[in-house]
């Protein structure tokens, strides 16, 4: 279909989405808020109690809180992509973060050729909002280009996917002063704040995409002593600097959502927050969860998502569906009476939003034909129902099918301690079958060639 162009609507969009009478002359404004390796538990809305977070939990008090969410990897930029098109990083052959390692040398398997910016071609969620005369806007981390920044990027920058305002900015470098006033945090959520003053006579869509808490870990040394003092500060699981970074992180948020109760816009907008991946267990672990950012467990992958909608989502409510970010765009798609793009893999979920009705049973993938500065080797994995399995690539293209799976049962077992492979083995196989059929089915770029010794083997 042409990139720009949509069909279908619907004439009783209010009613459908059980919005006030008072509130029927303007379409909902919606608010992307995505956090950079915010980690599934690190918010006091997921059970921290170190973490201090008062207006991410705010969201969560006045809006559903989704226990089983997902990134689409466990890495940024296949995150990012799939929330912007709705599809899975395996059939974008977008399956690693930009521009990747620099080198597989010394490695077992060569990675397969992947796609290193978001294709022009692809429809994003902006694109459907401004289609359907929705004022879009970016601020903050973009990481879908060819390149971050400069000439090279600019083809590909969100100016060209849909969005009609935009300031792309990246993570701190490690030479940035904390002390110094400018802070990249403070800006996406000052930009935001113009932004939706700017716009209260029209629906508007906004991302506001911030970089914390991404290393390098910086922040102000008043703000991560006083982390240090606070209670709880010397667990595995709290760094006093993440602490700092989530605070003004935070801060930022609540500007934003005061900027909503200051222009009468809070009944009129959809709020979301997530994060992009979990956690780095190297900065702090992401306990109860195995593992953090890179890996396919459930500490890589499994991340906080919000969502606070007045007059159609019960405040305080908590879902236990499957979810995953390559489900916005078919959502928005409905939201707005949008015609679904082609291939698109997620569901929309607002059924399950307006009532209550339970998601479809369906299986969940991944897909990681790369080596990542973690440790983490190639590999993939599926979750259905509450079964998880996990493959790596190095083992079952080079026979070692008894070490290739592991299996886990996640209701009884979220930390995924017990390999339960062994014992269940015709589950094992039928997941297995379903992974190979799944990246069969998306068109994922072929395991990556083994190089070994003896020869080389497909």
């Amino acid at each position: 279909m042409n990139k720009h162009y949509f069909t279908g609507f619907i004439c009783t969009l209010f009613f459908a989405l059980n919005l006030e009478p008072t509130h029927a002359e303007q379409k909902p404004n919606v608010i992307f808020i995505l956090a950079d390796d915010l980690g599934w538990a690190q918010t006091g809305a997921y059970g921290s109690h170190y973490y201090k977070t008062p207006n991410i939990d705010k969201l969560a008090k006045e809006g559903i809180r989704f226990t089983n969410a997902y990134s689409a990897a466990a890495i940024c930029s296949p995150t990012r992509a799939s929330i912007m098109t709705g599809k899975y990083p395996a059939r974008l052959h977008l399956t690693d973060f930009i521009p990747g390692e620099a080198s597989n040398e010394g490695k077992i398997l060569q990675q397969p050729a992947w796609q290193m910016f978001l294709p022009l071609e692809e429809i994003t969620v902006a694109e459907v909002f401004r289609s359907k005369g929705y004022r879009t806007a970016l601020f903050g981390k973009w990481h879908l280009s060819r390149e971050k920044f400069g000439p090279q990027a600019l083809p590909h920058y969100p100016d060209k996917q849909g969005f009609d305002e935009y300031f792309v900015i990246d993570k701190p470098n490690s030479g940035d002063n904390p002390e110094a006033d400018a802070h990249k945090s403070d800006s996406i959520g000052n930009n935001s704040v113009r932004f939706i003053r700017n716009n209260t006579g029209k629906p508007f869509f906004l991302f506001a995409s911030f970089s914390a808490i991404h290393r390098p870990l910086l922040e102000r040394a008043d703000s991560i002593a006083g982390w240090k003092r606070a209670e709880g500060s010397g667990k595995p699981e709290n760094n006093p600097i993440i602490a700092a970074m989530m605070a003004r992180m935070d801060r930022n948020i609540g500007k934003i959502l005061q900027a909503l109760d200051e222009m009468n816009l809070a009944r009129k907008t959809m709020v979301i927050f997530c994060s992009d991946n979990g956690g780095l267990a190297a900065d702090a672990l992401q306990t109860p969860l195995r593992s953090g950012k890179g890996w396919l467990y459930e500490g890589g992958i499994r991340v906080p998502i919000i969502i606070r909608w007045p007059g159609v989502v019960k405040p305080g409510s908590l879902s236990h569906e499957i979810i995953g970010t390559w489900n916005f765009m078919p959502s928005f798609c409905a939201l707005t009476g949008s015609e679904l793009p082609e291939n698109v893999d997620g569901i929309n979920f607002l059924p399950h939003l307006q009532e209550g009705k339970p998601l479809p049973p369906r299986a969940v993938f991944w897909h990681y034909p790369h080596y990542h500065g973690t440790g983490m080797p190639p590999g993939g994995a599926i979750r259905s129902g509450k079964w998880k399995l996990i493959e790596y690539y190095e083992k079952s293209l080079t026979n070692q099918k008894e070490v290739a799976f592991e299996l886990y049962d996640l209701e009884n077992d979220p930390g995924e301690t017990k390999n339960l492979a062994g014992e269940k083995q015709s589950l094992q196989l039928e997941l297995a079958s379903k992974l190979d059929g799944w990246r069969k089915q998306t068109g994922a770029r072929p395991h990556p060639v083994v190089i070994m010794a003896c020869g080389i083997f497909n």
